[in-house]
């Protein structure tokens, strides 16, 4: 698995993922899914907007996309790296499949479900539990989300 270090790098890639969202009017959420080899498996972005689904969050594009590449939910020795705490729907996917570990960027006081609402990856009650990694590249992750809001009011 890959070093603490590297997770600035996967947040990068996260965030040139996110800017892309902005193209089609959808939250700048990025996110990655590194492999147990240190390599990003997946980048996607918020594409609720894009596709009319509100289950499109890029954490779950992601999700999906690396466990039918590898035709296995399972994504044991997975990191997944975005730059804003995930929502419980995402938090959830992420036990559910297994991930070892949920980086992230910015902290969501209304929504985030690996901390500050709640904490679904390290619910002691599931038969799975997500190391948390929190605050990696947040100034980067934050700007770029309050940028987006302030533009849209």
């Amino acid at each position: 698995m890959t070093e603490p270090q590297d997770w600035a790098a996967a947040m990068g890639a996260a965030l040139e993922e996110a800017r892309l969202a902005s193209h089609h009017d959808d939250v700048p959420v990025g996110a990655a899914l590194v492999g147990p080899s240190g390599d990003i498996a997946a980048l996607d972005h918020n594409r609720r907007e894009q596709r009319g689904d509100a289950t499109a969050h890029a954490e779950m594009l992601v999700i999906a996309t690396v466990s039918r590449n590898r035709g296995n939910w399972r994504l044991d020795e997975h990191t997944l790296v975005v730059t804003l705490e995930p929502c419980p729907m995402c938090a959830m996917a992420a036990v559910w499949a297994r991930v070892d570990r949920i980086v992230y960027g910015a902290a969501d006081p209304k929504a985030g479900a690996a901390w500050s609402l709640y904490n679904i990856p390290q619910d002691e009650r599931l038969n799975h539990r997500c190391e948390i990694v929190a605050g990696v590249r947040e100034d980067e992750c934050r700007t770029l989300l309050e940028d987006f809001f302030t533009q849209r009011r």
